[in-house]
């Protein structure tokens, strides 16, 4: 699994004119699922999501994670992530999960999330989303399983 996140003060995603999904300050972090993934990896994502010290320290030093912050987290599906962009001018998909197995996966992401986290917040599979945010730094990092 693929996650890009930012460090952000706020983000927000909605639908149809709808905030489904907001945060104050923590991690947006956009998921891509590719067909060799399974529950194994999305479980070692999230450890990494929780613990990866992008957070200043008094210091002002990386060295804090969501678990030490206690900040939000918005999980948003982004099939466009696993995309084959090697060659040409245009993205081939082949390289992204089918629907079916990236929802399952996202969606067992977002449960075990909430399960571990107080703070999490999701966009929904499959929607047009728009999702806002305010990058602090800017902070953005991608992290794979």
């Amino acid at each position: 699994m693929i996650a890009l996140i930012q460090r952000v003060s706020s983000a927000r995603v909605d639908v149809d004119g709808t905030t489904v999904g907001a945060i104050g300050p923590g991690l947006l972090a956009l998921i891509g699922v590719r067909p060799d993934d399974d529950a194994a990896r999305g479980a070692r994502l999230l450890e990494r999501l929780l613990t990866y010290r992008v957070f200043p320290d008094e210091a002002d030093r990386m060295n804090r994670s969501l678990v030490d912050t206690g900040g939000g987290l918005l999980l948003v599906p982004q099939f466009t992530l696993a995309a084959d962009t090697r060659r040409g001018t245009r993205p081939g998909f082949s390289t992204a999960a089918p629907p079916a197995q990236a929802e399952a996966l996202f969606g067992r992401l977002v449960a075990e999330a909430r399960a571990r986290h107080p703070d999490v917040a999701s966009g929904h599979f499959g929607a047009d989303m728009r999702v806002s945010l305010v990058n602090e730094g800017p902070v953005t990092f991608w992290l794979e399983s």
